[in-house]
């Protein structure tokens, strides 16, 4: 992933909160490498569906070798986007979907209601923006 400073819907970008990261070494059979690092970070994201502006929460995960010392190392070294994010809650402006409890969807609504609201804005206590697009 790269960090653009842009923010343009059509790269797909996604904001991050660089404290969120998470994950652990698993050992690998002999082979490439001796172990892989499953990690997850906290994300949000815009999307389009149908021609609304839909703000999202989840996570990113990737498995890496060597393990990344940090989040931004992580971002970096993550080049597979054809997953995109687990979607935990999507907030349309009017309904909010996802399969969390109660006190999730609280404290998601918390984080996507001004971020729907003060689209494109990144929301505090993100960074972004992050996308899988080459630098150009």
């Amino acid at each position: 992933m790269i960090r653009e400073d842009r923010f343009l819907i059509s790269r797909k970008p996604y904001a991050v909160d660089l404290t969120s990261l998470r994950g652990s070494r698993t050992d690998t059979p002999k082979g490439r490498n001796e172990y892989y690092f499953g990690g997850r970070i906290d994300a949000v994201w815009f999307r389009r569906r149908q021609g609304v502006t839909v703000a999202c929460i989840g996570e990113l995960w990737d498995l890496q070798h060597p393990e990344p010392a940090d989040a931004v190392q992580f971002l970096e070294q993550h080049a597979d986007g054809r997953y995109g994010g687990d979607c935990h809650g999507r907030w349309d402006g009017d309904s909010y979907w996802g399969n969390v409890t109660l006190e999730q969807q609280e404290q998601h609504l918390a984080i996507l209601r001004p971020m729907l609201a003060n689209y494109p804005a990144l929301p505090g206590g993100y960074s972004g923006w992050w996308t899988f697009q080459t630098g150009r």
